[in-house]
């Protein structure tokens, strides 16, 4: 079935045959739909916060930070931005007379009329003598091809999203200008983790070293920033619709990016107890950032507190005064049962001292995950739920629309009953009660994969994506919802979000 060339290709990429075989028999058995059952709502699964709890949780993550917490931000921010452009990419790729039709009608009429308010106009050329729909081609030409500014093929952390006075600045800045604001240690040290392609690597560099003086004099800040790669070895093979393993017109098998999902190696890799993660498009002018600041501190005090609660009933298993393990396997259960919502079996509640200790340590010895979570609005992407698990109890988790069978009336119900919506809006606490590393792959719901239907030089494929990175690679973590404000997700998905106010100057 596999040839010499294949196994140098697995070899190089660190890929074992045998994870080769597992993953197109996914191909073949395909990944079971999520159980839900029931969204998480306000009272049910998601925290709402008063003024007094912000200010608890803000006063409560400061004096940690003073302590000497070690924090860091973790940004995925590899993907090129070519979605980002889709309908210009359509217009240039239109005929003349499709073009000439298209140029009044939306967004093309808007996109033109109000060009001078995107960040990169100061960049495109000055042309004359057009007809206003040869002018549009020309100019979105020199925006997105590499002989211009090279929109269509850069990451969107290299694009110029907002205005800053004359300049403009990117997503890589302006999540430094964040950091700044709630990921400064006692040290005045800023650790910003980005996740970049190989290519734009340099990039990055270049951008990073242009801007470095800048920040760090304005912010009174020393930043500490790093960049890592995707591993080779999360690639997955791509398949052929009757799932035998696609290969190119040399006969070489096609591997592809497993998704952000194999970003749970990079965030393994980081050395540091708090993380915050947000994506790299979901960013806003310094002088809206006031939101974004205040819950990323809120969210962080919360963890904190349900960090120490946990830690100490862990800490009090293993004491030796039989009187206080008792009284913490008494808590353990209550916190189980009351903050997770997870019902005891009969069985262990019977059985002796060790089976119970082995029970709750299974359960609650994870990482640690406060997610944000934004009134839904319509934006698409997972949300909250709970969900049954494969020993049935029921879990918080975030759920993507892939992951819910289309075909089942009740769960499509569920599905369309959720209140709230998943912005990537996390801080995670990476370290055991003993201050021990956790080992994050050993966290993974391998179960919670996708499979989506792409085209290679015009033939079909089956492409294989690993469980997402705040979907089933953190399946097994323990997950607490918190609505923020909608403030705080202003996402850019699309050219056009960026004429929204929330990205344009004061």
């Amino acid at each position: 079935m596999f040839t010499d060339s294949d196994y140098k290709l697995l070899k190089n990429k660190n890929i074992t045959t045998d994870q080769l075989l597992i993953q197109l028999s996914y191909f073949e058995k395909g990944f079971p739909f999520a159980k839900l059952t029931k969204p998480a709502t306000i009272k049910d699964g998601i925290s709402a916060l008063d003024d007094e709890d912000c200010d608890k949780y803000i006063q409560l993550y400061n004096d940690e930070i003073k302590n000497g917490l070690d924090v860091a931000k973790f940004v995925p921010a590899s993907g090129a931005a070519t979605r980002m452009f889709k309908i210009l990419f359509e217009f240039i790729q239109a005929s003349p007379q499709q073009q000439s039709e298209l140029i009044d009608n939306e967004p093309y009429s808007s996109f033109i009329a109000k060009i001078d308010k995107f960040a990169f106009a100061k960049e495109l050329p000055i042309i004359n003598n057009k007809s206003k729909a040869e002018w549009a081609y020309d100019i979105i030409t020199h925006l997105l091809g590499d002989e211009g500014m090279g929109y269509g093929s850069l990451p969107k952390g290299l694009l110029q999203f907002h205005k800053d006075g004359t300049n403009a600045v990117t997503p890589f800045e302006e999540h430094l200008r964040e950091a700044a604001g709630y990921g400064k240690s006692v040290d005045q040290s800023g650790k910003v983790h980005f996740t970049v392609s190989p290519e734009h690597h340099e990039k990055f560099n270049e951008l990073w070293n242009s801007v470095k003086d800048k920040y760090e004099k304005l912010y009174d800040i020393n930043y500490n920033i790093g960049f890592s790669f995707q591993k080779p070895s999360t690639d997955t093979v791509a398949a052929n619709p009757d799932n035998t393993p696609f290969r190119d017109e040399n006969g070489q098998l096609i591997f592809r990016p497993g998704g952000h999902g194999a970003l749970i190696e990079n965030l393994n890799e980081m050395p540091n107890s708090l993380i915050f993660i947000k994506n790299i498009d979901n960013v806003v002018p310094d002088h809206l950032q006031s939101d974004t600041i205040k819950y990323k501190k809120v969210l962080a005090g919360l963890l904190l507190e349900k960090k120490e609660v946990l830690f100490s009933i862990l800490s009090n298993l293993e004491d030796s005064d039989e009187k206080i393990q008792d009284e913490a396997i008494e808590k353990s259960f209550g916190f189980m049962h009351d903050e997770l919502q997870i019902n005891i079996p009969i069985s262990i509640q019977g059985s002796d001292k060790n089976a119970q200790l082995k029970y709750i340590f299974d359960k609650l010895n994870c990482p640690i995950r406060i997610c944000g979570m934004v009134k839904n609005e319509g934006e698409p992407g997972g949300g909250p739920f709970w969900v049954k698990q494969s020993d049935d109890s029921i879990s918080l988790q975030i759920v993507e629309g892939a992951q819910i069978d289309p075909n089942d009336e009740k769960q499509q119900e569920i599905l369309k009953s959720s209140t709230h919506f998943n912005p990537v809006d996390l801080v995670c606490y990476l370290k055991d009660y003993k201050g021990n590393k956790f080992d994050l792959k050993d966290f993974v719901d391998p179960q919670t994969g996708f499979i989506s239907e792409k085209t290679l030089n015009g033939k079909p494929l089956k492409a294989l994506e690993l469980p997402g990175l705040w979907n089933g690679a953190m399946a097994n973590w323990l997950t607490f919802f918190v609505e923020v404000p909608v403030s705080t997700f202003n996402p850019v998905k699309t050219v056009m979000d960026l004429l929204r106010p929330q990205h344009q100057p004061e």
